[in-house]
């Protein structure tokens, strides 16, 4: 069987380190930036990055709404900090004028723990991809404040001031979480979400 096709939307962010995360579980991955090339693959990675300069080059580009149709139509898409927030249908702390792809029943707080310089390395617990600890790098990270029933919770800080946030959601072919594992060298999400993407 041919190896998923998974493209990183390129627009901004940290897009090499996926592009290494998907190439090291057996993926061919490639960058998203136009509307041609997000018709080529088979799954999507929103990346981590600046979430209201990603929304505005979506617009730019013309691929806000392709984006919205390719997750209403099931592809397969996993954001990553500002990719969470990207994916998320209500925003909390966003500029006026942002938007979202949508697709998660979630509410995502932005910048929901601090500014870069709050930034922090914690181990999470993520059972979707076996018992060991996740070491999970959160930059400017949102968290969710609340999902809707049809979310399965995947993750939530287990101490700390936030214990109890929740930091990974899936809905149907969509998850996300609001932490870094492309900053680790830990590709178990990675791998997760390409044999998830091949089993479809």
């Amino acid at each position: 069987m041919a190896a998923p096709v998974v493209g990183v939307l390129a627009l901004q962010g940290d897009v090499r380190e996926h592009l290494a995360a998907l190439t090291a579980v057996g993926a061919t991955a490639l960058t998203v930036r136009r509307r041609s090339e997000l018709a080529c693959v088979d799954a999507l990675v929103l990346p981590g990055g600046e979430s209201t300069t990603m929304s505005r080059l979506a617009v730019t580009f013309d691929l806000l709404q392709p984006l919205r149709d390719a997750v209403a139509a099931g592809l397969p898409v996993y954001g990553t900090c500002a990719g969470m927030i990207l994916l998320a249908d209500t925003i909390l702390d966003g500029r006026s004028d942002q938007q979202t792809i949508g697709g998660i029943d979630m509410t995502v707080r932005r910048n929901a723990f601090g500014r870069q310089v709050d930034s922090f390395e914690i181990d999470v617990t993520v059972p979707l991809v076996g018992n060991d600890p996740f070491h999970a790098v959160f930059i400017r990270a949102p968290w969710v404040e609340s999902v809707g029933e049809g979310v399965e919770v995947l993750a939530r800080l287990e101490r700390g001031p936030a214990a109890g946030t929740i930091v990974a959601v899936r809905q149907g072919n969509l998850l996300a979480t609001s932490f870094h594992p492309e900053l680790t060298g830990d590709t178990r999400l990675h791998q997760w979400f390409v044999d998830h993407v091949a089993s479809h």
